[in-house]
């Protein structure tokens, strides 16, 4: 063993002192740093923070987007099977908005019960003219005959 020597001044203890202390803060700060290794540093946090954020922003943008667009898509294939199913039931295009439903089967009944009540009170379409609408200069034959006597006898 060695032999003990006694502190006679306070130089002395200030220096035994400061070896035991720098040697602690060796062995301690040593040990923070194998504790620590592999970890990243705080401005390296910092800054995936911020691209995890930017990210979560876009991510969140994009869904907001889908679903817009979703719901307007939506919009379109009501729109389209409403058109459809009143075409089919003989309805007017402009009472196809009209139709309710949320599923084809729903709009369907809807349609048909419109139908049935346009049915009863639509009115009679209108009959075929008793005239040529192309004029008597397209007559032939009989027709055209026919013209010009009566263009003769109303002269």
């Amino acid at each position: 063993m060695a032999e003990f020597k006694a502190i006679e001044t306070q130089e002395e203890l200030d220096a035994i002192i400061k070896a035991r202390l720098d040697r602690n803060t060796k062995t301690v700060t040593d040990e923070v740093k194998k504790s620590y290794e592999g970890y990243i540093s705080p401005d390296e946090a910092k800054k995936l923070t911020e691209q995890a954020d930017a990210l979560t922003k876009q991510l969140t943008e994009r869904d907001s987007s889908i679903a817009d667009l979703t719901a307007k898509n939506k919009q379109y294939e009501t729109a389209s099977v409403k058109a459809r199913i009143a075409h089919e039931k003989g309805l007017p295009y402009e009472l196809a908005e009209r139709l309710s439903g949320e599923t084809e089967q729903d709009i369907t009944a809807d349609a048909e019960k419109l139908a049935g009540i346009i049915g009863e009170n639509a009115p009679q379409k209108p009959a075929a003219p008793l005239y040529n609408p192309q004029g008597a200069g397209t007559a032939t034959g009989t027709d055209a005959a026919l013209m010009a006597m009566l263009g003769e006898l109303s002269e």
